[in-house]
């Protein structure tokens, strides 16, 4: 009789109760990559690029780390410059209205033109 359908991945109750043969197979692939870490860790090879590579890591993060303190100081001197151009702004505002203000106290433009005087 064959599994067919839904139940074809399933393991029979026999291969089951048996061990499903997994654990050799889990054992031998554990020794296969207990003996490739052994024979990294004896390699001057992996030292050399293990040591090229946390060289680049280092490098890369000051370089990032430079990039956001450069950001931060060019973001802060354009803050700043919006502030006084803003200031600068306000500064003229209160000007025109103080001017305007004065001129309406002094009772409208004068005709300098004319003379007023009679003869």
């Amino acid at each position: 009789m064959t599994n067919s359908g839904r139940n074809a991945r399933t393991p029979s109750k026999g291969t089951a109760a048996a061990g499903g043969g997994n654990a050799g197979h889990r054992t031998a692939m554990r020794m296969i990559v207990l003996a490739t870490v052994a024979h990294m860790l004896r390699s001057r090879r992996f030292y050399a690029r293990l040591i090229t590579v946390v060289v680049a890591v280092r490098a890369l993060g000051q370089i990032g780390h430079e990039n956001q303190t450069n950001n931060l100081a060019r973001l802060s001197a354009w803050d700043k410059r919006q502030v006084q151009r803003l200031e600068h702004r306000a500064q003229r505002h209160v000007r025109a209205i103080k001017g305007s203000a004065e001129m309406a106290r002094s009772g409208g433009p004068r005709q300098l033109g004319t003379s007023n005087h009679r003869t």
